[in-house]
């Protein structure tokens, strides 16, 4: 019985040994650099920073919507909109989604 104990402990010591030589240190990190703005120069000058471009719009005078039906709903109309859900089907299968409509009244 106690040659056995000896037996495992020297292969388990050689097990230890030989799994220690294969370890490599480590080599020691580079120190860290920090970046610093050069002095101006010359050469290069800053850039210059312009105004942001204008756009002019004009409206013409007889302007029409492209809106269909074209009609005045009157002067004192309000739109009035009724929202439900309904379903649809897609291919994956139906699906409830939500759905206006609006109308214009007259107020």
């Amino acid at each position: 019985m106690r040659n056995r104990t000896a037996a495992i402990s020297v292969a388990f010591a050689g097990i230890l040994s030989l799994a220690g030589l294969g370890a490599v240190a480590q080599t020691a990190s580079t120190p860290v650099r920090v970046a610093q703005a050069a002095p101006a120069d010359p050469l290069f000058p800053p850039p210059v920073r312009r105004p942001p471009k204008r756009v002019r719009i004009y409206v013409p005078e007889h302007w029409e919507p492209d809106v269909i039906p074209r009609y005045f709903p009157g002067s004192n109309a309000v739109r009035v909109c009724n929202a439900t859900y309904v379903q649809e089907y897609r291919p994956s299968g139906p699906v409830i989604v939500p759905h206006m409509t609006c109308v214009w009244r007259p107020g």
